[in-house]
């Protein structure tokens, strides 16, 4: 299907500002990496990824916003916990543990992924839960390539995610109200999904500690929250797993969690969201949320008959 952006950029950011970035789009992100500011210190070496062309936004949040304002509980509440605690996170060797419903089994180091899938740069829009949204040029692999390499067997109907726990490099981890580890699960069709990312990288580089290095979970359609970071084990299941934001309170976050206006946030409204275009002030851009968080026609067929307001 053909990717439809119904949102105009140009009511959204400055003038000028939108201008460079479409510029920096036309000229090809991995081209302008250069000019950027590095934030990443992994030694793996990524193979070069494809451009898809299909998924671009003539809009951009700046790489020192979408490093320095995001969610990752294991080093703090506060969004610029993330960028102040998480730099010394050893991220290299990493594997990941493949178990559950599926032929192939054990542990698989992650340049064997990166090499063995073909990498794409795709610019997604992300909406977190908490109603302020970025525009982020990510860097990965379709779930879906991995979910075949694992051969799930006929009776597995979900993918299970989990998060690596390390209390030493995770202060967090030592307490809090979150289960650790950090869990998250997918539908079948959902991990199939040709939006659904397994990423290693954002802004034409390797992915920061702090945005969930080295290897994370896009699912553009849904709540930011299911972007599960920092990866370390992936079991397929034959029932639906509960999720860690599920499992402290059910009744806010269900394990959908598609991004839906029509249905509020039991203590706000999900209507709009605040777009963060440069700096956090919360006179950033108000803009009108999407249902699907505008990516219905890849993903809605997969939601025909339920009630999403039921199965949020």
């Amino acid at each position: 299907m053909k990717f439809k952006n119904t949102h105009k950029d140009n009511e959204i950011t400055d003038e000028s500002v939108y201008k460079s970035r479409r510029k920096l789009l036309q000229a090809g992100l991995i081209g302008s990496a250069g000019i950027l500011s590095s934030t990443s210190s992994l030694a793996l070496t990524l193979p070069k990824p494809k451009h898809n062309a299909k998924f671009v936004i003539d809009e951009l949040t700046t790489e020192k916003d979408a490093t320095t304002y995001n969610n990752f509980y294991e080093f703090g509440l506060s969004k610029s916990a993330p960028s102040e605690k998480a730099g010394t996170m050893q991220t290299e060797p990493w594997t990941v543990d493949i178990g559950g419903l599926c032929a192939q089994q054990g542990p698989v180091d992650l340049e064997k992924l990166t090499t063995n899938f073909q990498l794409e740069e795709r610019v997604y829009r992300m909406r977190c839960v908490e109603a302020w949204s970025m525009v982020i040029p990510w860097m990965g692999f379709k779930l879906a390539d991995l979910v075949k390499f694992c051969k799930p067997l006929s009776s597995a109907k979900y993918v299970y995610f989990e998060t690596l726990h390390d209390p030493k490099q995770m202060p967090r981890q030592n307490g809090g109200s979150i289960p650790w580890p950090y869990r998250e699960g997918l539908r079948m069709d959902e991990a199939m999904n040709e939006l659904t990312l397994m990423v290693v990288g954002m802004y034409g580089k390797k992915l920061p500690n702090q945005n969930g290095a080295p290897l994370r979970l896009i699912v553009p359609w849904k709540y930011g929250f299911k972007g599960i970071k920092s990866i370390v084990k992936i079991k397929f299941l034959d029932r639906q797993p509960v999720n860690s934001w599920q499992a402290i309170a059910a009744n806010e976050y269900g394990f959908y969690a598609n991004v839906n206006p029509n249905v509020d946030h039991p203590r706000w409204s999900q209507a709009t969201e605040r777009r963060i275009t440069g700096g956090f002030s919360l006179f950033n851009s108000r803009i009108k949320t999407q249902m699907f968080n505008g990516y219905g026609d890849y993903v809605a067929d997969m939601y025909k008959g339920m009630d999403l307001a039921r199965y949020f």
